[in-house]
Protein backbone atom coordinates (compact mmCIF):
# COMPACT_ATOMS: atom_id res chain seq x y z
CA UNK A 1 0.00 0.00 0.00
CA UNK A 2 3.23 2.42 1.11
CA UNK A 3 4.22 1.31 -2.57
CA UNK A 4 0.83 2.65 -3.72
CA UNK A 5 0.70 5.34 -2.31
CA UNK A 6 3.80 6.69 -3.45
CA UNK A 7 2.95 6.24 -7.47
CA UNK A 8 0.10 8.38 -7.03
CA UNK A 9 0.76 12.33 -8.30
CA UNK A 10 0.31 15.52 -6.04
CA UNK A 11 -3.19 15.43 -6.79
CA UNK A 12 -4.46 12.11 -5.70
CA UNK A 13 -1.92 12.67 -2.87
CA UNK A 14 -3.64 16.01 -1.96
CA UNK A 15 -7.75 14.07 -1.86
CA UNK A 16 -6.01 11.39 -0.01
CA UNK A 17 -4.47 13.90 2.61
CA UNK A 18 -7.73 15.52 2.60
CA UNK A 19 -10.02 12.31 3.63
CA UNK A 20 -7.38 11.78 6.13
CA UNK A 21 -7.92 14.57 7.84
CA UNK A 22 -11.91 14.26 8.15
CA UNK A 23 -11.42 11.20 9.85
CA UNK A 24 -10.36 8.74 7.03
CA UNK A 25 -13.22 9.51 4.58
CA UNK A 26 -14.93 12.37 2.97
CA UNK A 27 -18.08 11.68 5.12
CA UNK A 28 -16.73 14.11 7.95
CA UNK A 29 -17.50 16.70 5.12
CA UNK A 30 -20.72 15.22 4.07
CA UNK A 31 -22.58 15.70 6.71
CA UNK A 32 -21.76 19.21 6.54
CA UNK A 33 -23.33 19.36 3.32
CA UNK A 34 -27.26 20.75 3.41
CA UNK A 35 -29.86 20.82 0.23
CA UNK A 36 -29.81 24.45 -1.15
CA UNK A 37 -32.35 25.57 -3.75
CA UNK A 38 -31.54 26.23 -6.79
CA UNK A 39 -32.48 30.16 -6.22
CA UNK A 40 -29.99 29.72 -3.36
CA UNK A 41 -27.31 28.38 -5.99
CA UNK A 42 -28.21 31.86 -7.86
CA UNK A 43 -27.89 34.04 -4.82
CA UNK A 44 -23.87 32.61 -4.43
CA UNK A 45 -23.14 32.77 -8.25
CA UNK A 46 -24.30 36.08 -8.22
CA UNK A 47 -20.96 37.69 -6.63
CA UNK A 48 -18.97 36.05 -9.13
CA UNK A 49 -21.37 37.15 -11.99
CA UNK A 50 -21.40 40.99 -11.27
CA UNK A 51 -17.65 41.16 -11.16
CA UNK A 52 -17.79 40.55 -15.27
CA UNK A 53 -20.42 42.33 -15.73
CA UNK A 54 -19.04 45.66 -13.81
CA UNK A 55 -15.50 44.70 -16.07
CA UNK A 56 -17.47 44.41 -19.42
CA UNK A 57 -19.73 47.71 -18.71
CA UNK A 58 -16.62 49.44 -17.54
CA UNK A 59 -15.00 48.78 -20.88
CA UNK A 60 -18.04 49.41 -22.82
CA UNK A 61 -18.21 53.37 -21.17
CA UNK A 62 -14.57 54.34 -20.28
CA UNK A 63 -14.69 56.69 -22.73
CA UNK A 64 -17.57 58.29 -21.53
CA UNK A 65 -16.32 57.86 -18.06
CA UNK A 66 -13.39 59.26 -18.26
CA UNK A 67 -14.86 62.11 -20.07
CA UNK A 68 -17.18 62.20 -16.65
CA UNK A 69 -14.67 62.42 -14.08
CA UNK A 70 -11.13 62.79 -15.82
CA UNK A 71 -11.53 64.96 -18.01
CA UNK A 72 -8.45 66.13 -20.51
CA UNK A 73 -7.74 68.45 -23.13
CA UNK A 74 -5.81 65.27 -24.52
CA UNK A 75 -8.77 62.81 -25.13
CA UNK A 76 -5.89 59.82 -25.49
CA UNK A 77 -5.31 61.00 -21.37
CA UNK A 78 -8.93 61.27 -20.40
CA UNK A 79 -9.31 57.34 -21.34
CA UNK A 80 -5.67 55.92 -19.53
CA UNK A 81 -6.72 58.03 -16.71
CA UNK A 82 -9.89 55.65 -16.56
CA UNK A 83 -8.20 52.86 -17.19
CA UNK A 84 -5.76 52.64 -14.90
CA UNK A 85 -9.10 53.27 -12.21
CA UNK A 86 -10.41 50.44 -13.56
CA UNK A 87 -7.27 48.54 -12.82
CA UNK A 88 -6.85 49.71 -9.05
CA UNK A 89 -9.29 46.94 -8.03
CA UNK A 90 -6.80 44.69 -8.95
CA UNK A 91 -4.38 45.74 -6.73
CA UNK A 92 -6.38 45.03 -3.21
CA UNK A 93 -8.11 41.71 -4.95
CA UNK A 94 -4.77 39.56 -3.52
CA UNK A 95 -5.22 41.58 0.02
CA UNK A 96 -9.14 40.84 0.17
CA UNK A 97 -8.55 37.41 -0.79
CA UNK A 98 -6.24 37.08 1.97
CA UNK A 99 -8.43 38.67 4.58
CA UNK A 100 -11.96 37.59 3.43
CA UNK A 101 -10.70 34.56 2.40
CA UNK A 102 -9.18 33.41 5.53
CA UNK A 103 -12.10 34.67 7.72
CA UNK A 104 -13.93 32.43 6.03
CA UNK A 105 -12.07 29.54 7.06
CA UNK A 106 -12.37 30.67 10.61
CA UNK A 107 -15.66 32.31 11.10
CA UNK A 108 -17.54 30.83 8.37
CA UNK A 109 -18.56 30.66 4.57
CA UNK A 110 -22.34 32.66 4.93
CA UNK A 111 -20.51 35.69 6.93
CA UNK A 112 -18.34 36.21 4.21
CA UNK A 113 -20.53 35.74 1.03
CA UNK A 114 -22.63 38.45 2.60
CA UNK A 115 -20.06 40.73 3.64
CA UNK A 116 -18.10 40.47 0.15
CA UNK A 117 -21.19 41.16 -1.75
CA UNK A 118 -22.59 43.71 0.34
CA UNK A 119 -19.42 46.00 0.11
CA UNK A 120 -18.90 44.63 -3.90
CA UNK A 121 -22.60 46.48 -4.11
CA UNK A 122 -22.24 49.50 -2.31
CA UNK A 123 -19.23 50.24 -4.31
CA UNK A 124 -20.77 49.61 -7.71
CA UNK A 125 -23.42 51.74 -6.56
CA UNK A 126 -20.92 54.57 -5.38
CA UNK A 127 -19.00 54.74 -8.84
CA UNK A 128 -23.41 54.93 -10.38
CA UNK A 129 -24.08 58.11 -8.76
CA UNK A 130 -20.48 59.64 -8.04
CA UNK A 131 -21.06 63.28 -9.61
CA UNK A 132 -19.04 64.23 -12.15
CA UNK A 133 -15.68 66.08 -11.81
CA UNK A 134 -17.29 69.53 -12.92
CA UNK A 135 -20.17 69.09 -10.12
CA UNK A 136 -17.50 68.47 -7.43
CA UNK A 137 -14.08 68.76 -9.02
CA UNK A 138 -10.95 66.39 -7.43
CA UNK A 139 -13.14 65.11 -5.15
CA UNK A 140 -15.33 62.88 -8.25
CA UNK A 141 -11.89 60.88 -9.19
CA UNK A 142 -10.76 60.36 -5.78
CA UNK A 143 -14.32 58.97 -4.81
CA UNK A 144 -14.66 56.65 -8.11
CA UNK A 145 -11.00 55.27 -7.24
CA UNK A 146 -11.79 54.20 -3.21
CA UNK A 147 -15.10 52.78 -4.94
CA UNK A 148 -12.81 50.67 -7.43
CA UNK A 149 -10.55 49.74 -4.57
CA UNK A 150 -13.09 48.57 -1.98
CA UNK A 151 -14.80 46.43 -4.96
CA UNK A 152 -11.61 45.14 -5.86
CA UNK A 153 -11.07 43.93 -2.25
CA UNK A 154 -14.21 42.23 -2.21
CA UNK A 155 -14.37 40.96 -5.09
CA UNK A 156 -10.68 39.56 -3.82
CA UNK A 157 -12.92 37.17 -1.00
CA UNK A 158 -16.16 36.29 -2.61
CA UNK A 159 -14.47 33.77 -5.33
CA UNK A 160 -12.58 31.70 -2.83
CA UNK A 161 -16.42 31.79 0.08
CA UNK A 162 -18.40 30.94 -2.77
CA UNK A 163 -16.37 28.11 -3.99
CA UNK A 164 -16.26 26.46 -0.90
CA UNK A 165 -19.70 27.09 0.37
CA UNK A 166 -20.85 25.41 -3.41
CA UNK A 167 -18.08 22.59 -3.16
CA UNK A 168 -19.87 21.66 0.46
CA UNK A 169 -23.10 22.45 0.01
CA UNK A 170 -23.23 20.08 -3.33
CA UNK A 171 -24.49 16.62 -3.30
CA UNK A 172 -21.49 14.48 -4.27
CA UNK A 173 -22.31 13.16 -7.44
CA UNK A 174 -23.09 17.15 -8.39
CA UNK A 175 -20.39 18.87 -6.85
CA UNK A 176 -18.76 20.00 -10.44
CA UNK A 177 -22.02 20.88 -11.56
CA UNK A 178 -22.87 23.30 -8.74
CA UNK A 179 -19.58 24.92 -8.58
CA UNK A 180 -19.82 25.25 -12.31
CA UNK A 181 -22.65 27.87 -12.08
CA UNK A 182 -19.71 30.19 -10.80
CA UNK A 183 -18.57 30.37 -14.16
CA UNK A 184 -21.99 30.41 -15.87
CA UNK A 185 -23.01 33.38 -13.84
CA UNK A 186 -19.75 34.83 -15.74
CA UNK A 187 -21.48 33.99 -19.21
CA UNK A 188 -24.79 35.45 -17.97
CA UNK A 189 -23.24 38.76 -17.19
CA UNK A 190 -21.37 38.56 -20.20
CA UNK A 191 -23.97 38.30 -22.20
CA UNK A 192 -26.60 41.19 -20.36
CA UNK A 193 -23.53 43.15 -20.22
CA UNK A 194 -23.60 43.10 -23.58
CA UNK A 195 -26.96 43.23 -24.70
CA UNK A 196 -27.39 46.18 -22.55
CA UNK A 197 -23.90 48.24 -24.17
CA UNK A 198 -25.46 47.67 -27.70
CA UNK A 199 -29.59 48.85 -26.49
CA UNK A 200 -27.80 51.99 -25.00
CA UNK A 201 -25.46 52.67 -27.63
CA UNK A 202 -28.56 52.23 -30.37
CA UNK A 203 -31.52 54.52 -28.25
CA UNK A 204 -28.59 57.06 -26.78
CA UNK A 205 -26.31 59.54 -28.62
CA UNK A 206 -22.61 60.14 -27.09
CA UNK A 207 -24.03 63.34 -25.21
CA UNK A 208 -26.48 61.44 -23.33
CA UNK A 209 -24.30 58.28 -22.92
CA UNK A 210 -21.55 60.55 -21.73
CA UNK A 211 -23.45 62.42 -19.12
CA UNK A 212 -25.54 59.77 -17.68
CA UNK A 213 -26.52 56.35 -19.85
CA UNK A 214 -23.73 54.62 -19.00
CA UNK A 215 -24.47 55.45 -15.41
CA UNK A 216 -28.18 52.83 -15.91
CA UNK A 217 -25.87 50.09 -16.89
CA UNK A 218 -23.71 50.29 -13.61
CA UNK A 219 -26.65 51.09 -11.71
CA UNK A 220 -28.59 47.84 -13.32
CA UNK A 221 -25.61 45.72 -11.82
CA UNK A 222 -26.29 47.39 -8.25
CA UNK A 223 -29.78 46.31 -8.09
CA UNK A 224 -29.03 42.40 -8.77
CA UNK A 225 -27.09 42.73 -5.07
CA UNK A 226 -30.70 43.17 -2.64
CA UNK A 227 -31.85 40.24 -4.61
CA UNK A 228 -28.54 38.54 -3.51
CA UNK A 229 -28.73 39.67 0.22
CA UNK A 230 -31.66 38.24 0.64
CA UNK A 231 -31.34 34.99 -0.87
CA UNK A 232 -27.66 34.46 0.90
CA UNK A 233 -29.37 35.24 4.42
CA UNK A 234 -31.27 31.92 3.97
CA UNK A 235 -28.00 29.51 3.77
CA UNK A 236 -26.80 27.44 5.76
CA UNK A 237 -23.16 27.28 7.08
CA UNK A 238 -21.30 24.49 5.64
CA UNK A 239 -18.45 25.20 7.61
CA UNK A 240 -18.28 23.46 11.49
CA UNK A 241 -16.10 22.78 13.85
CA UNK A 242 -15.35 19.13 13.46
CA UNK A 243 -14.00 19.41 9.97
CA UNK A 244 -12.08 22.90 10.94
CA UNK A 245 -10.47 21.67 13.98
CA UNK A 246 -9.42 18.05 12.43
CA UNK A 247 -5.98 17.28 12.68
CA UNK A 248 -4.39 17.90 8.98
CA UNK A 249 -0.94 18.77 7.87
CA UNK A 250 0.62 21.38 7.16
CA UNK A 251 -0.51 24.04 4.89
CA UNK A 252 2.92 23.68 3.19
CA UNK A 253 1.25 20.20 2.48
CA UNK A 254 -0.76 21.61 0.00
CA UNK A 255 1.21 24.43 -2.12
CA UNK A 256 1.99 22.06 -5.08
CA UNK A 257 -2.00 21.79 -5.36
CA UNK A 258 -2.09 26.15 -5.15
CA UNK A 259 0.75 25.98 -7.61
CA UNK A 260 -1.18 23.72 -9.92
CA UNK A 261 -4.59 26.19 -9.41
CA UNK A 262 -2.26 29.17 -10.09
CA UNK A 263 -0.91 27.98 -13.76
CA UNK A 264 -4.60 26.73 -14.77
CA UNK A 265 -5.86 30.12 -13.40
CA UNK A 266 -3.08 32.03 -15.29
CA UNK A 267 -3.48 30.36 -18.30
CA UNK A 268 -7.77 30.16 -17.95
CA UNK A 269 -7.28 34.33 -17.18
CA UNK A 270 -5.08 35.01 -20.24
CA UNK A 271 -8.03 33.15 -22.72
CA UNK A 272 -10.89 34.54 -21.24
CA UNK A 273 -9.56 38.54 -21.06
CA UNK A 274 -7.95 37.18 -24.91
CA UNK A 275 -11.44 36.55 -25.84
CA UNK A 276 -13.11 39.22 -23.98
CA UNK A 277 -10.79 42.01 -26.12
CA UNK A 278 -12.55 40.50 -29.20
CA UNK A 279 -14.89 43.62 -29.80
CA UNK A 280 -11.79 45.73 -29.04
CA UNK A 281 -9.65 44.18 -31.86
CA UNK A 282 -12.61 43.65 -33.98
CA UNK A 283 -12.88 46.86 -34.10
CA UNK A 284 -9.30 48.52 -34.06
CA UNK A 285 -7.48 45.47 -35.36
CA UNK A 286 -9.94 44.67 -38.38
CA UNK A 287 -12.01 47.71 -39.27
CA UNK A 288 -15.10 46.14 -38.30
CA UNK A 289 -18.42 48.39 -37.76
CA UNK A 290 -19.05 49.04 -33.95
CA UNK A 291 -22.40 46.85 -33.93
CA UNK A 292 -20.84 44.14 -35.35
CA UNK A 293 -18.14 44.26 -33.14
CA UNK A 294 -20.14 43.84 -30.13
CA UNK A 295 -21.77 41.29 -31.65
CA UNK A 296 -18.88 39.30 -30.14
CA UNK A 297 -18.97 39.64 -26.78
CA UNK A 298 -22.78 38.39 -27.15
CA UNK A 299 -20.54 35.13 -28.96
CA UNK A 300 -18.26 35.04 -25.87
CA UNK A 301 -20.88 34.83 -22.98
CA UNK A 302 -23.14 32.60 -24.54
CA UNK A 303 -19.86 30.04 -24.81
CA UNK A 304 -19.20 30.65 -21.75
CA UNK A 305 -22.33 29.83 -20.47
CA UNK A 306 -22.72 26.38 -22.43
CA UNK A 307 -19.05 25.33 -22.01
CA UNK A 308 -19.22 25.99 -18.48
CA UNK A 309 -22.40 24.17 -17.61
CA UNK A 310 -20.94 20.99 -20.01
CA UNK A 311 -17.38 21.08 -17.89
CA UNK A 312 -19.62 20.80 -14.76
CA UNK A 313 -21.82 18.28 -15.61
CA UNK A 314 -19.04 16.23 -17.64
CA UNK A 315 -16.41 16.43 -15.16
CA UNK A 316 -19.45 14.58 -12.97
CA UNK A 317 -20.16 12.05 -15.27
CA UNK A 318 -16.84 11.24 -16.30
CA UNK A 319 -14.26 12.80 -13.92
CA UNK A 320 -12.35 15.79 -13.91
CA UNK A 321 -8.77 15.14 -15.87
CA UNK A 322 -9.91 14.18 -19.10
CA UNK A 323 -12.10 17.43 -19.03
CA UNK A 324 -9.53 19.67 -18.33
CA UNK A 325 -7.02 17.56 -20.97
CA UNK A 326 -8.91 17.13 -24.06
CA UNK A 327 -10.65 20.75 -24.62
CA UNK A 328 -7.28 22.77 -23.50
CA UNK A 329 -5.43 20.35 -26.43
CA UNK A 330 -7.83 20.87 -28.62
CA UNK A 331 -7.76 25.28 -27.69
CA UNK A 332 -3.98 24.87 -28.23
CA UNK A 333 -4.20 23.24 -31.50
CA UNK A 334 -7.02 25.47 -32.86
CA UNK A 335 -6.51 28.84 -31.33
CA UNK A 336 -3.81 30.26 -34.28
CA UNK A 337 -5.62 28.72 -37.39
CA UNK A 338 -9.09 30.39 -36.05
CA UNK A 339 -7.73 33.86 -35.24
CA UNK A 340 -5.70 33.37 -38.98
CA UNK A 341 -9.07 32.73 -40.20
CA UNK A 342 -11.00 35.35 -38.63
CA UNK A 343 -7.82 38.36 -39.99
CA UNK A 344 -8.36 36.42 -43.33
CA UNK A 345 -12.06 36.76 -43.69
CA UNK A 346 -13.29 39.55 -41.05
CA UNK A 347 -16.86 39.40 -41.53
CA UNK A 348 -19.59 38.75 -38.72
CA UNK A 349 -20.16 34.96 -39.21
CA UNK A 350 -16.42 34.22 -38.48
CA UNK A 351 -15.71 36.62 -35.78
CA UNK A 352 -18.57 35.01 -34.27
CA UNK A 353 -17.79 31.68 -35.00
CA UNK A 354 -14.48 32.10 -33.69
CA UNK A 355 -15.34 33.98 -30.10
CA UNK A 356 -17.78 31.10 -29.25
CA UNK A 357 -15.95 28.03 -30.20
CA UNK A 358 -12.86 29.33 -28.74
CA UNK A 359 -14.56 30.30 -25.42
CA UNK A 360 -16.61 26.61 -25.17
CA UNK A 361 -13.12 24.97 -24.84
CA UNK A 362 -11.44 27.05 -22.17
CA UNK A 363 -15.14 27.22 -20.41
CA UNK A 364 -14.85 23.44 -20.62
CA UNK A 365 -11.34 22.56 -19.31
CA UNK A 366 -10.97 25.40 -16.91
CA UNK A 367 -14.31 25.02 -15.24
CA UNK A 368 -12.95 21.24 -14.75
CA UNK A 369 -9.55 22.43 -13.42
CA UNK A 370 -11.10 24.53 -11.03
CA UNK A 371 -13.50 22.39 -9.34
CA UNK A 372 -10.20 19.70 -9.09
CA UNK A 373 -8.19 22.08 -7.51
CA UNK A 374 -11.30 22.83 -4.94
CA UNK A 375 -11.93 19.21 -4.46
CA UNK A 376 -8.05 18.78 -3.38
CA UNK A 377 -7.59 21.25 -0.97
CA UNK A 378 -9.38 20.32 2.61
CA UNK A 379 -12.22 22.41 4.23
CA UNK A 380 -10.29 24.39 6.93
CA UNK A 381 -8.61 25.99 4.18
CA UNK A 382 -10.16 25.65 0.68
CA UNK A 383 -12.11 29.31 1.19
CA UNK A 384 -8.51 31.51 1.62
CA UNK A 385 -6.25 29.11 -0.44
CA UNK A 386 -8.63 29.48 -3.54
CA UNK A 387 -9.59 33.00 -2.94
CA UNK A 388 -5.81 33.67 -3.18
CA UNK A 389 -4.90 31.57 -5.70
CA UNK A 390 -7.83 32.97 -7.96
CA UNK A 391 -6.82 36.54 -7.07
CA UNK A 392 -3.23 36.68 -7.86
CA UNK A 393 -3.91 35.02 -11.07
CA UNK A 394 -6.72 37.87 -12.29
CA UNK A 395 -4.63 40.24 -10.85
CA UNK A 396 -1.43 39.64 -12.60
CA UNK A 397 -2.57 38.75 -15.82
CA UNK A 398 -6.42 39.58 -15.69
CA UNK A 399 -5.05 43.49 -15.29
CA UNK A 400 -2.57 43.15 -17.96
CA UNK A 401 -3.41 40.85 -20.54
CA UNK A 402 -5.43 43.49 -22.59
CA UNK A 403 -2.55 45.81 -22.48
CA UNK A 404 0.20 43.26 -23.49
CA UNK A 405 -1.74 42.47 -26.33
CA UNK A 406 -2.40 45.67 -27.75
CA UNK A 407 0.94 46.09 -26.92
CA UNK A 408 2.32 43.53 -29.01
CA UNK A 409 -0.14 44.04 -31.70
CA UNK A 410 1.28 47.86 -32.12
CA UNK A 411 4.90 46.77 -32.04
CA UNK A 412 4.38 43.98 -34.14
CA UNK A 413 2.31 44.72 -36.48
CA UNK A 414 1.10 41.58 -36.61
CA UNK A 415 -2.88 41.18 -35.91
CA UNK A 416 -1.97 37.44 -34.78
CA UNK A 417 -0.48 38.64 -31.40
CA UNK A 418 -3.74 38.18 -29.19
CA UNK A 419 -3.40 34.36 -30.96
CA UNK A 420 0.43 34.25 -29.77
CA UNK A 421 -0.01 35.60 -26.77
CA UNK A 422 -3.56 32.72 -25.93
CA UNK A 423 -1.53 30.17 -27.35
CA UNK A 424 1.32 30.27 -24.90
CA UNK A 425 -1.03 30.71 -22.29
CA UNK A 426 -2.54 27.17 -23.23
CA UNK A 427 0.27 25.42 -23.67
CA UNK A 428 1.24 26.43 -20.18
CA UNK A 429 -2.22 25.67 -18.80
CA UNK A 430 -1.94 21.84 -20.86
CA UNK A 431 1.15 21.12 -19.64
CA UNK A 432 0.24 21.51 -15.88
CA UNK A 433 -2.99 19.92 -16.78
CA UNK A 434 -1.26 16.57 -17.80
CA UNK A 435 0.31 16.05 -14.41
CA UNK A 436 -2.83 16.39 -12.97
CA UNK A 437 -5.10 13.09 -11.70
CA UNK A 438 -8.66 12.34 -11.00
CA UNK A 439 -10.07 14.04 -7.70
CA UNK A 440 -13.95 13.27 -8.89
CA UNK A 441 -15.33 11.48 -5.62
CA UNK A 442 -16.39 8.76 -7.84
CA UNK A 443 -13.07 7.90 -9.73
CA UNK A 444 -10.89 9.20 -7.09
CA UNK A 445 -8.67 6.38 -5.12
CA UNK A 446 -10.04 5.39 -2.47
CA UNK A 447 -8.61 6.06 0.89
CA UNK A 448 -6.30 3.73 2.46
Amino acid sequence: MAADVAALTWLEKASLRRRSASGGSAMTEERAARTITRSQVVGVSLGNALEFYDFLVFSFFAVQIGQCFFPATNPQSSLLLALATFGAGFLTRPLGAFVIGSLGDRLGRRPMMLLSFGMIGLSTLGVAITPSYAAIGLAAPIAVILFRLVQGFALGGEVGTSTAFLAEAAPTEKRGWYISMQFVGQGAATLLAGAIGVLLAAVMDDTALSSWGWRIAMAIGAATVPVGLALRRTLPETLHETVSAAVAPPMRSYATVAMFGFVAMLSATIGTYVLNYMTTFAKATLGMPSGVALGATIAVGLGNVIGSALGGWFSDTHGRRPWMIWPMLALAIGTLPAFWWLVGEPKASTLYAVSFGLRVLLSIAAVSAFIAVTEALPMRVRSGAVAIVYALAISIFGGSTQFVIAWLTGVTGNPLSPAWYMFGATLLGLVAMAFARETAPAKAPASP
